[in-house]
């Protein structure tokens, strides 16, 4: 039986470096489709396959309170934000790492530097490296800070910049390379006693960099409430200039030229010329494309090559009458507003802007246009006054559809889209009836118009997180991954305590096979909800694909005890209810006993596949069993079971293991006859049926 042991060998499944001190007061996926129907002068760009590495710290392990900084934490994940935006940086999200404040540990500053981001890119992607935290310089090198440096030992547990210029230029492979860094001495990258000689060092001369630092060499880096809110000064003109400030040609394309004119003539002017960031010129490919907004015509009143000598920017200065108000300028989402606390956007272009501002509850004030005079501040008042007042009979229809729907089931979902449908069209306003509306429709797997319902409640009230996370579950089901992903991360912006937010987070990353990220997002949602129980299934689902089985069976288990409830029940629950105890977003089947069963399968098909991996042969069989008592015809689950028996076969010997494993192969093929599973399973099968035919007396 050795040859046969052979033969049924299976195949495996498979830098802002802040400085403290008061600043001073400012004077006043993978490539890329090319947009359809663009205005003849906007041509897309050919942007590359692209990834970034975005570092911010503000909480040291090692340093004194007083050498703590407040923004790097905030910078960092509003640059992140601002890459994977659509229209901006337009980066695909799993290309995005982040180390934020303790993650951002010597040891994982190096393993993202040195060992991910040069085996992921390839010569023609474009890179991006922000940094944004404390600088050192110590026996004449400088250094950036990771999260766990010791000032006692800089030259031991801080990044020497030399080796970070060797890596980009050596290691890391790309046409477009961009580093961002914002710190105290962050010009000491190129210091300017030997710009020429240190660049050579530096860079990849078959290669192109676009290097942009905070300030020259022994200036300071300044952080202050005053910009945006909170942020480095030299990252909010680096975010506004990426979102589309910077573009003074109008053609909707953020070149390195113009970012680094944008930056610095702001930068210096808000700083009384105190800060001065720094670009190398001469090394960087002119047509590198930093960001791309397809429906951007560019800075208002100003067209041309030439207009950026033109230009003088202002400010808006926009103060709230409530707290927790959330306002958008040019559909940008500027944060949440407290009552009398005025914040300052400046570096913006002359001429018109949009204006909206949003508390759940109550009627939003705008969108309305908000003039930007050249070099002035505009104060601006955003007031939500009134409270939103429902037509009696809209809520009368509304309140029937929710009764409807939340009995669940096909004919109720019906009933319940039509009495929703026949609210939002008295009263078009009427937010929560859109939400409902598109809820419905996902349920009747008409997802389209569940979209367009559930984009129809966020355009109504853009501050209604809920519905956020609806459409971002509704695109979970669609495949719209990275669309999914950017409304998460706008809710998680908003509410960083929502658990769902984040393991829904975890299970797009983990769909994207971006691992590391599914794991730190599925971390971060049982942290926040610990007894919710999905968000426990998919840092368990992260774990086990990231290779980490011991920690992911203990997840699995955490799932099954948190859902183990009668099953009757979830076949009375609505979806949404029943996403309300698990998420959303993994929605298969029509009735919720279904997607209660296969949540539950899900976790002990993982049991399964890491007790194979361990060679635990006999509790993998026991954990499979348990998927095909809840789904079986669990193609997965089948297949497992076929090479358990195979496996046992080929250690033990024994007909009738033969005769099981080939009925699990059977019933792989005619589940999905066209599937790999189902390709091996028919030489599993041809195989098995030799060795029986030998056996025959």
């Amino acid at each position: 039986m050795h040859a046969l042991a052979k033969s049924l060998i299976f195949f495996s499944l498979a830098v802002s470096l802040h400085c403290q001190g008061q600043a001073p007061a400012p004077q006043q996926q993978r490539d890329l489709d090319v947009v359809p129907d663009l205005p003849a002068k906007q041509s897309a760009p050919q942007i590359p396959r692209s990834y970034a590495l975005v570092v911010g710290i503000s909480k040291y392990k090692n340093l004194p309170v007083k050498a703590q900084l407040q923004y790097p934490d905030r910078d960092a994940a509003d640059m992140y934000s601002t890459l994977i935006s659509e229209k901006a940086g337009q980066f695909p999200a799993e290309g995005v790492h982040e180390l934020i404040n303790e993650h951002a540990t010597l040891a994982n500053l190096k393993q993202e530097l040195e060992t991910w981001l040069p085996s992921v890119t390839g010569p023609n992607d474009r890179v991006f490296i922000y940094f944004a935290g404390h600088g050192f310089i110590s026996g004449g090198k400088a250094y950036l800070a990771p999260y766990d440096v010791d000032p006692a030992k800089v030259a031991s547990t801080a990044y020497p910049m030399d080796e970070l210029g060797q890596a980009i230029g050596n290691r890391i492979h790309g046409k477009w390379k961009v580093l961002l860094t914002d710190a105290c001495h962050s010009g000491a990258i190129t210091p300017e006693d030997d710009t020429a000689q240190v660049n050579h060092s530096l860079l990849d001369l078959n290669s192109s960099m676009f290097s942009l630092t905070a300030s020259r060499d022994r200036e300071q880096s300044f952080e202050s409430p005053q910009w945006g809110g909170g942020h480095g000064i030299f990252t909010y003109y680096v975010i506004q200039g990426l979102q589309g400030e910077a573009d003074t040609s109008g053609d909707g394309v953020v070149t390195a030229d113009e970012l680094a004119e944008y930056v610095h003539t702001n930068v210096r002017l808000a700083t009384h010329m105190l800060q001065n960031p720094t670009s190398d010129r001469g090394s960087f490919d002119p047509n590198m494309v930093l960001a791309f907004n397809p429906g951007s015509n560019g800075p208002k009143n100003c067209t041309g090559a030439n207009c950026a000598g033109k230009l003088r920017y202002g400010t808006f200065v926009i103060e709230t009458n409530m707290d927790d108000v959330e306002v958008w300028l040019d559909g940008k989402s500027l944060g949440i507003f407290k009552k009398g606390v005025p914040q300052r956007f400046p570096g913006l272009t002359p001429g018109p802007h949009t204006l909206k501002g949003a508390h759940q509850g109550y009627e939003p004030d705008g969108p309305r246009e908000e003039q930007i005079y050249p070099g002035q501040d505009t104060t601006v008042a955003v007031r939500i006054l009134i409270a939103q007042r429902r037509n009696h009979a809209a809520q009368e229809i509304f309140d029937r559809g929710l009764e409807r729907y939340t009995k669940g089931f096909a004919a109720n979902y019906k009933v319940a889209a039509d009495d929703f449908e026949q609210a939002l069209s008295i009263d078009p306003s009427y937010s929560q009836a859109a939400l409902y509306l598109g809820r419905t429709y996902h349920a009747l797997f008409e997802e389209e118009k569940a979209k367009d319902a559930l984009k129809k409640a966020i355009e109504i009230d853009p501050a209604y997180l809920e519905a956020r996370l609806s459409y971002a579950a509704v695109l979970l089901d669609t495949g719209e991954l990275d669309e999914a992903i950017r409304q998460l991360d706008a809710v998680s912006k908003q509410d960083p305590t929502n658990g769902m937010a984040w393991y829904l987070q975890s299970q797009a990353f983990l769909r994207k096979g971006s691992y590391g990220q599914a794991v730190d997002a599925g971390e971060q949602a049982v942290k926040i909800t610990p007894a919710n129980a999905e968000a426990h299934l998919w840092l368990g689902e992260a774990l086990r694909r990231n290779g980490q089985c011991e920690p992911a069976t203990s997840q699995y288990n955490n799932y099954l005890s948190l859902s183990n409830f009668n099953s009757a029940l979830a076949g009375k629950l609505n979806y949404y209810v029943l996403g309300s105890l698990f998420g959303m977003g993994t929605k298969k089947r029509a009735t919720q006993q279904d997607i209660w069963r296969e949540l539950r399968a899900q976790a002990y098909e993982g049991i399964c596949d890491c007790d194979w991996m361990r060679k635990s042969y006999d509790d993998a069989a026991i954990q499979c069993h348990k998927v095909l008592s809840l789904v079986p015809d669990d193609l997965f689950a089948n297949y497992r079971l076929g090479l358990v028996f195979t496996e046992q076969y080929n250690s033990i010997g024994g007909l009738a293991l033969l005769q099981e494993a080939r009925k699990y192969f059977d019933a792989v093929i005619a589940i999905n006859p066209d599937t790999d599973e189902a390709q091996r399973s028919r030489k599993y099968v041809a195989n098995i049926d030799s060795v029986l035919a030998r056996t025959q007396p």
